[in-house]
C-alpha cells in the first residue's frame, strides 16, 4: 500500500503505510473493548492498584484504546531506530523505517554479514523495547491510584514493549532472534549456508505460528506467520545471489558503452518506435555530445498519440532523473536498485561519474542462471585473478 513520510530521525526517513492508518482504529477498538481485562492484569502486578471505575464509562475506553495503540507503534518505531542507529554506527545505510500493519521494518540498503555486527544490530531493537518496558513499568508503579488513565497507558506500554522484545527474539528468521541464529551459524560455515539453515528454522516457526493462528481464529497471527515465511524465503534467495556474485562486479556483466545502441534527444518518437520494432529493443540511453542525458523506454512512449509521434522528440518523453550504479559495485546491489525503483536497466558509471556501460535486469538474471549451470561467474572470478 501507499506510504506517507511523516518525518526523519538520524537522517532516516520515517514512513507510515496506509495499512497502519486503517488498522489503528481497529486496534484501538480492540484495546478499548477489553479495558476491564487489562485492569485486572495490571492490578495483579506488583505495585498495581488502579482505580478503574472511571475508565469504562462513556468514550473513555475508546480514547484509551486509540492512545494506547499509537503508543504501541511509537514503541515499534523506537525499536526499529535501535536497529538503525547501531547499523549506522557500522557504516550501513538505511533507506527508511516503515510502520505498517504488522509493526515496523527498517529497510536496509545492505544488511550486515559480519556475525558480530549482525548480532549487535539485531539485539539493539529488543534492548530498546526492554528499556521502554522497564521505564513504563516504573512510571506505572509511581502513578497514584487515582490517576488511572495514566497508569493504564503506562501499564499497557510496559507489557507490550517487553512482549515485543521477547517475540522478536524468537529464532524465527528473519526476525531479530533469527538473525542472531544466522550470525551464530555463520561463525563456522559459509554465510549463504547459514542463511539457508536459519531460513528453514524460520519457516518451521512460521508454520507453527500459522497453525496456532488457525486453531485460535487469530488473523493477526496468521498474517505474521505469512510475513515471516515470505521474509525467510526472500532472505535465503538474496544470500544465494550474493554468494553467487561474490568477486564479480557490475562491470563484468554490463554492456560496454562502445557496444550500446543509443539515441539522440532530437530523434522523433515515430523514428524511435520504428527503430524499436526493427532492433527488437525496448530501451535506449539518450546521448548528446557524448554525455548521457536520459533514458527512453517503450513505456515512455505509451502516452504519445500515434498521429503525433512525428511531432514529439525523444527529449520530450525521456526520463532524466537517472538511477545509476557504479562499475565496481556488486551485481546484487544493481538488482536491488532495479527492483526498488522499478526501472529495467541502469547506466553504469565510473568513479568520475562518466557512463561506461549499461546493465539490465535481464543481464543480471541471465548471468545468475547461466552462472549456476555453466560456471560463467566462476570464469569471471578467474579472469580477475589471472595476470594481464
Amino acid at each position: 500500500m501507499r506510504s506517507y513520510r511523516i518525518g526523519t530521525a538520524f537522517g532516516i526517513p520515517i514512513e507510515v503505510d496506509l495499512s497502519l492508518l486503517l488498522v489503528l482504529p481497529v486496534l484501538g477498538w480492540v484495546i478499548g473493548s477489553r479495558v476491564d481485562r487489562w485492569l485486572q492484569m495490571f492490578n495483579s502486578l506488583p505495585g498495581g492498584d488502579l482505580a478503574g471505575a472511571g475508565l469504562m464509562t462513556g468514550l473513555t475506553p475508546w480514547l484509551l484504546g486509540i492512545v494506547a495503540a499509537v503508543g504501541l507503534f511509537v514503541g515499534v518505531l523506537l525499536h526499529e531506530l535501535g536497529h538503525s542507529v547501531v547499523a549506522l554506527h557500522y557504516g550501513y545505510d538505511i533507506e527508511s523505517i516503515k510502520l505498517w500493519l504488522f509493526g515496523g521494518v527498517a529497510q536496509f540498503i545492505e544488511m550486515p554479514d559480519e556475525p558480530r555486527q549482525e548480532v549487535a544490530v539485531a539485539v539493539a531493537g529488543p534492548v530498546v523495547s526492554v528499556a521502554l518496558g522497564v521505564l513504563s513499568y516504573v512510571v506505572f508503579q509511581a502513578v497514584p491510584p487515582a490517576s488511572a488513565v495514566v497508569g493504564f497507558l503506562f501499564g499497557y506500554l510496559a507489557l507490550m514493549n517487553v512482549t515485543l522484545a521477547v517475540f522478536n527474539l524468537l529464532p524465527a528468521f528473519p526476525m531479530d532472534g533469527g538473525r542472531v541464529l544466522r550470525a551464530w551459524l555463520a561463525r563456522n560455515r559459509p554465510f549463504a549456508d547459514a542463511t539457508r539453515t536459519a531460513a528453514q528454522v524460520g519457516k518451521v516457526f512460521a508454520f507453527l505460528l500459522g497453525l496456532v493462528g488457525l486453531l485460535g481464529f487469530n488473523l493477526l497471527l496468521i498474517g505474521v506467520a505469512f510475513f515471516i515465511y515470505i521474509g525467510a524465503e526472500g532472505e535465503a534467495r538474496r544470500a544465494e545471489l550474493k554468494a553467487s556474485f561474490e568477486g564479480v562486479a557490475v562491470g563484468d556483466l554490463m554492456t560496454p558503452v562502445s557496444d550500446l545502441r543509443t539515441v539522440h534527444p532530437d530523434t522523433s518518437v515515430d523514428e524511435l518506435v520504428a527503430r524499436m520494432f526493427q532492433e527488437r529493443h525496448t530501451g535506449y540511453p539518450v546521448v548528446s555530445n557524448g554525455a548521457l542525458v536520459g533514458i527512453v523506454t517503450l513505456g515512455d512512449l505509451e502516452d504519445v498519440p500515434e498521429a503525433e509521434r512525428d511531432a514529439y522528440r525523444v527529449e520530450d518523453v525521456m526520463t532524466t532523473d537517472l538511477e545509476t550504479i557504479r562499475v565496481r559495485d556488486n551485481p546484487v546491489a544493481a538488482l536491488q536498485r532495479i527492483q526498488q525503483t522499478g526501472v529495467g536497466r541502469l547506466p553504469v558509471v565510473d568513479d568520475t561519474g562518466e557512463m561506461v556501460g549499461l546493465v539490465s535486469h535481464s543481464d543480471l538474471v541471465t548471468a545468475f542462471t547461466v552462472g549456476r549451470v555453466g560456471g560463467l561467474l566462476d570464469e569471471l572470478r578467474g579472469a580477475e585473478s589471472r595476470p594481464v
